[in-house]
């Protein structure tokens, strides 16, 4: 062997380990598919199982609760305008008009009457930790007072199965040489609904809807990626595992508890018991303190099953966190499980998750939020809905603000003077605190503003200064003279 060959191979066991063939990896088989070749042949099982699981297992339905509570929250993602006129004054007159004109729209947003804003918000984060991905279709010179409505498009009408590619259809979605959506092919009637089939449930017409019509919203984790998964099916196997596993301790706990037995005898007949099951053997029913003298010659014996279930807990605990993991959220929020934590931990905990939170916030407002704002604007202003607003200043009102959902703080004496800190040193802003509450710095001006022109009507003297510190009481000479200091 030369010097050149011993080279070589020392180079040769220096390259990645993860890439390793031997016998370690034997049982790691990996693909090179593109993402869409991936999904397409795995998106109906992986959404029919996640389905299932939202209905039947605890923790997803936990995670879809908490991903919907956490991203919109009660009364969702609340909108404010702050259109300038070209001197850079706030124009308070068209903003106040636009609030108030979405807000009535707000209370029926869907075309069949039944959800409003905050319903739609609210629905629209749960089909996407449900399904992995959601599609609404915008409605512009729609039969209400605002001409404009939306409707949620279940993820099913847009056929995986429909591809072509001299028109570049990928699973429904046709694209154009950068991969922008162009159409939506829908099918006509849902591919499932068994239960009320049609004549037309057999054809394979199509309703083909221009992209600018549709909002199209999923995770896109590869480029390239025309359709979306749901968040579930990284943990998937876990879910259904811990279910199975989580039924075999009850029954078998179950079992446990049951005490049994068997009666014993040289002679069938000698034991006639008080009924006869189907197989024509006499059993007996036993009841509390009731004890019966058998025949000669009959034996009892006692089936009294043991089950140790001493690694239950930990072993359970372990894999909710490996869940938890997948899914980006902490461990007492899937479990809901708050044993054993301390302010430090939870707090730990509560900010990593809220980050995630916030990142899911950011994401629905840009996909969904502020498309539906756009196409909401342009109908109004077209239609003269806003008071006379000209549509010629499209550009200056379409600046929304969305203010979502924030969260109280874990022990709020601390924190509050940790943001007195923060502010008296210049490090927050008072924006940046509200922030945090899901508000706007100007409403809570305005509000206290109105609290305290209500005090002054009742006669109420409010003993709190409401920011920063309290200025200093003017001094009094002997003279009865006031001076500041």
């Amino acid at each position: 062997m030369g010097i050149f060959d011993k080279i070589f191979r020392k180079r040769k066991k220096r390259n990645y380990v993860g890439a390793n063939t031997n016998r370690l990896f034997n049982d790691f088989v990996t693909t090179t598919l593109s993402a869409d070749s991936e999904i397409k042949g795995s998106i109906k099982t992986l959404r029919a199982r996640a389905r299932d699981l939202s209905r039947n297992n605890s923790f997803a339905k936990r995670f879809i609760s908490a991903y919907v509570d956490n991203v919109i929250g009660a009364t969702g993602v609340h909108l404010q305008v702050r259109s300038r006129d070209p001197n850079g004054v706030i124009d308070t007159f068209a903003n106040n008009i636009i609030e108030r004109e979405f807000k009535s729209w707000g209370k029926s947003v869907s075309a069949d009457g039944r959800l409003s804003w905050t319903d739609a918000q609210r629905l629209f984060a749960e089909t996407y930790a449900r399904d992995g991905e959601v599609i609404v279709k915008l409605i512009q010179n729609f039969d209400n007072p605002h001409k404009f409505a939306i409707e949620f498009i279940e993820s099913d009408f847009l056929d995986s199965e429909y591809n072509e590619h001299s028109k570049k259809i990928r699973m429904g979605v046709e694209r154009n040489e950068f991969g922008k959506p162009i159409n939506y092919h829908f099918l006509k009637y849902h591919p499932y609904d068994t239960a009320f089939p049609t004549m037309e449930h057999y054809g394979t017409n199509y309703n083909i809807i221009p992209a600018e019509q549709i909002i199209h919203f999923y995770h896109q984790e590869r480029p390239h990626q025309t359709r979306g998964v749901p968040p579930l099916s990284v943990c998937l196997r876990d879910l259904k595992m811990l279910d199975g596993y989580l039924e075999a301790e009850l029954v078998a706990s179950r079992v446990a508890a049951c005490k049994m037995g068997f009666f014993k005898s040289g002679d069938s007949n000698s034991y006639q018991g008080e009924d006869i099951i189907e197989t024509n053997t006499p059993v007996m029913t036993a009841s509390p303190a009731n004890f019966e003298q058998l025949p000669s010659g009959v034996d009892f014996q006692a089936f009294d099953p043991q089950h140790p279930t001493t690694a239950f807990k930990d072993f359970t605990k372990q894999v909710i966190r490996s869940i938890a993991s997948g899914l980006g959220i902490s461990y007492n929020t899937l479990a809901n499980d708050l044993e054993s934590v301390n302010y430090s931990s939870l707090r730990q905990g509560a900010l990593e998750e809220r980050d995630h939170w916030k990142c899911e916030q950011n994401k629905i407002i840009n996909q969904f939020h502020n498309k539906i704002f756009d196409s909401w604007l342009e109908m109004s202003l077209l239609t003269d809905r806003l008071e006379g607003l000209p549509a010629s200043k499209f550009n200056k009102f379409n600046v929304p603000v969305w203010k979502p959902r924030g969260w109280q703080w874990i022990d709020p004496k601390k924190e509050i003077e940790a943001l007195q800190i923060g502010i008296s040193n210049g490090f927050i802003t008072l924006q940046d605190v509200q922030s945090n509450y899901g508000r706007d710095v100007a409403d809570v001006f305005e509000q206290l503003q109105v609290e305290k022109e209500i005090a002054k009507q009742y006669g109420i003297e409010m003993n709190f200064e409401p920011f920063g510190q309290k200025k200093p009481e003017p001094e009094v000479d002997k003279g009865g003279n006031t001076e500041e200091n």
